[in-house]
């Protein structure tokens, strides 16, 4: 117990204490669920976290209709949710996930920024096996339920780590079991704040300070592309935030 919340701490995207990024990936979601589920948050489960999520980031409402909007205009370039997995310097795995309406040109980005700090791009796949797709949900602390009751109730359902953060509480669960813990947590009145897939690597990789800045240099490319959306690695973050 315990690995998952740690990394997670160590590593929080620093796009999102920028809130035009925070924006503009909600907005990426929003419209790509609303494109496989639909644009009723009652029938469509994913929209219903998503339209939680954004009201919690402070989203103006008007940011929502749009991307909800933009979803069902047959004008506007459907969003591809593309995955692309490579090495950095001194063997760190990173995994790059996007939301593009070009993926041509992703592609391209995304190779050139390895390329262009000593990595490379692998093929998919290739780094599945170090890293485990979790999904996590943070949720309002309830009155009348502990940690202890939550977390031997929520195993049953996927629910492997359940962690108290900052007022809320932080389940991670295996990727495949998202639906079923979303639909436990609704049922039983559960307020969700945010539900997010995150990779979690198996084991990290301790680097000096002048290779980690090198690192940090090639991570920081990827967070400037407006295409993705989350950047996993396994080099050790220590306890620096």
């Amino acid at each position: 117990m315990g690995r998952a919340f740690e990394y997670r701490k160590a590593t929080k995207l620093k796009r999102w204490g920028n809130m035009a990024r925070v924006f503009t990936k909600l907005g990426k979601q929003i419209t790509i669920a609303v494109r496989e589920g639909g644009p009723d948050p009652a029938t469509n489960p994913r929209l219903r976290v998503l339209e939680q999520q954004a009201k919690k980031e402070n989203m103006p409402k008007e940011n929502v209709e749009r991307a909800i909007k933009k979803a069902t205009d047959k004008d506007v370039s459907d969003y591809k949710e593309m995955v692309y997995e490579g090495y950095g310097p001194y063997g760190i795995a990173i995994v790059v996930e996007t939301a593009t309406d070009n993926p041509t040109r992703t592609v391209a980005n995304v190779r050139s920024y390895f390329n262009k700090h000593g990595g490379s791009l692998g093929t998919s796949g290739s780094l599945e096996f170090l890293f485990d797709h979790k999904c996590v949900f943070r949720i309002a602390e309830k009155e009348g339920v502990s940690l202890e009751d939550l977390e031997l109730e929520l195993i049953d359902y996927g629910v492997d780590e359940v962690v108290p953060d900052e007022g809320e509480i932080l389940l991670y669960g295996d990727f495949k079991s998202y639906a079923d813990i979303q639909s436990y947590l609704e049922g039983n009145g559960f307020e969700i704040h945010s539900a997010e897939f995150e990779r979690i690597p198996n084991d990290t990789k301790t680097l000096n300070e002048e290779q980690r800045a090198q690192i940090e240099k090639l991570l920081d490319k990827f967070e400037e592309d407006e295409d993705v959306q989350n950047v996993f690695h396994n080099m050790d973050e220590g306890d620096e935030e």
